[in-house]
């Protein structure tokens, strides 16, 4: 199974997951490392990021794109660009 998820979505699966409902979070370009306890569903609404797996490839991603974090993925967040997403976990 993919550790991270990336997926380019309709306005339609954004309206059925209720996205706009979701939290939003934001951070400057900056570098930290990160491990999910449990999973997280975002969508990127503005900025770009590279987010390094501790056993994988990096990943890179932007505004538009929906990211799916499974639980146990320990990473490190590179942000390129200031991000600012919607956001829910479980």
């Amino acid at each position: 199974m993919n550790m991270i998820n990336i997926e380019k979505p309709s306005q339609q699966k954004l309206s059925e997951l209720g996205v706009d409902s979701w939290f939003v979070w934001e951070k400057d370009v900056s570098q930290f490392d990160w491990i999910y306890d449990e999973k997280e569903v975002c969508y990127i609404l503005a900025g770009r990021a590279v987010v390094i797996p501790e056993n994988g490839e990096s990943v890179e991603f932007s505004a538009g794109d929906l990211v799916t974090f499974q639980k146990g993925l320990k990473c490190v967040w590179d942000i390129k660009e200031p991000i600012r997403k919607h956001y829910q976990f479980g």
